[in-house]
């Protein structure tokens, strides 16, 4: 079987000419048609003398049977030849192009219009972390925060120098003092030997006697007369060998003063009676030293200095 054979033809017929001219051929095929079609009809109308401006002799029934049945076939012809025409029409229109060799890129085009935003796409994975970057530049001071709690005492840090200033000027000498009491007699006398006390007895002074005029002392230095009456300082001090809780007095005429008695001012391991008192007396009095209230009997006077008596007359 042979290939059919196609002739070249140049210039080549592009394929918007040949659809054109494919049409162009389906038209006048429909033309043809139409005019057979109506020179059927024409010669029904001569044979039935419909036919304007012509008249022939009357139709037999034969004749118009004979017409009937040409008319039938042209009408069946026609028809199947619609139909191809139909579908040549319809394959001419529906044929894909053929695909030819790519020309070369036009020119681009100017852009169009920038689309519509797309909605957000969903977030992606994080991405590695990147290389840190250079420490910027300081910020401005920001402002200052409330004061904190107050810390724990530091340690006592190391002594400064000594820096005493120079002295200063002498000050001006004050107002003279009132004037003192005058003295008129005294006398004045001491234990400084070891010496035991009796519960309740009289503490004799024999030792540094100082003797005044109008002031004589017993025997046993136990009793101190003031010839003169008037108004006597009196003061004594004894030093006991233990720390004890007796008291001292000074007894007049053998009778107690109980303003001037003193209790024990103990600093181990020993006890210091003292006190001082004015005493208005008559004339030939008796003074005498007193330890009393001793729990634990005997005292002892510690040497050297164990009693001492002060008798001062001011009046």
């Amino acid at each position: 079987m042979s290939l059919p054979s196609f002739p070249n033809i140049d210039p080549p017929i592009q394929r918007e000419n040949a659809v054109n001219q494919i049409l162009s051929s389906i038209a006048m095929e429909e033309l043809g048609l139409s005019h057979i079609l109506n020179a059927e009809g024409e010669k029904l109308q001569y044979i039935l003398g419909t036919l304007p401006g012509l008249s022939g002799p009357a139709a037999t029934v034969e004749d118009v049977l004979s017409a009937n049945e040409s008319i039938r076939n042209l009408l069946k012809t026609a028809v199947q030849n619609q139909i191809f025409l139909k579908s040549k029409m319809q394959g001419v229109l529906e044929a894909s192009p053929m695909q030819g060799p790519a020309g070369p890129n036009g020119p681009t085009g100017p852009a169009g219009p920038a689309g519509a935003t797309g909605a957000t796409g969903a977030a992606g994975s994080t991405g590695a972390t990147g290389a840190a970057g250079a420490t910027g530049g300081t910020g401005p001071a920001g402002p200052t925060g409330p004061t904190g709690p107050t810390g724990a005492t530091g340690p006592t840090g190391p002594t400064g120098p000594d820096l005493i200033g120079a002295d200063g000027p002498t000050g001006p000498t004050g107002p003279a003092g009132p004037t003192g009491p005058t003295i008129i007699d005294f006398a004045y006398a001491t234990n400084t030997g070891a010496a035991a006390i009796p519960v309740n007895g009289l503490v004799p002074l024999p030792s540094d006697q100082v003797k005044a005029k109008s002031i004589t002392v017993s025997p046993d230095s136990t009793k101190f007369t003031v010839k003169a009456g008037g108004v006597y300082q009196v003061w004594y001090n004894i030093n006991t060998s233990k720390a004890l809780t007796d008291g001292a007095r000074l007894l007049v005429n053998g009778e107690p003063r109980e303003v001037s008695a003193a209790g024990g001012i103990t600093t181990l391991p020993l006890s210091r009676l003292s006190n001082e008192v004015l005493l208005r007396l008559d004339d030939n009095d008796e003074i005498s030293l007193q330890i009393f209230n001793n729990p634990l009997g005997t005292v002892l006077l510690p040497a050297p200095v164990g009693a001492s008596l002060r008798i001062v007359r001011l009046s």
